[in-house]
């Protein structure tokens, strides 16, 4: 059985060792947060490009296909288009910072989907 001088030793600890825990688990969930967002941006630029290369594929034009990723895409994302022969490739690029509420300084990340699809023959001609 403990003695009552150990009892009240003992009494504080737990309150101090939730001060220093707490804290820290609060960083790692606000952290994955941040790391679930990115996949669903990642999810999203791939969207925004496949999207893009379909519309271009059955002969949307240009500004119609990129208007449709921006659309899709997250919002700051960069699309491009690149023809080549029989085919043209939708890129969409996206520069992701650290929301300002994590209150660490992290590094921007760089997500990025590209889609490549042929050309339909009648789409092709105007």
């Amino acid at each position: 059985m403990h003695s009552l001088a150990a009892m009240r030793h003992q009494r504080g600890t737990v309150t101090a060792e939730s001060a220093l825990v707490l804290p820290l688990v609060a960083g790692f969930a606000l952290v994955l947060v941040w790391v679930v967002s990115l996949g669903i941006a990642q999810v999203r630029t791939v969207d925004a490009a496949r999207d893009a290369a379909r519309g271009l594929a059955r002969g949307d034009d240009e500004r119609q296909a990129i208007t449709l990723a921006q659309r899709t895409a997250p919002n700051g994302a960069r699309v491009s288009i690149a023809k080549s022969g029989g085919s043209v490739t939708v890129s969409v690029s996206l520069q992701a910072q650290a929301p300002g509420w994590l209150l660490v300084p992290l590094p921007a990340v760089s997500l990025g989907s590209e889609s490549t699809v042929e050309v339909e023959d009648d789409a092709a001609t105007p």
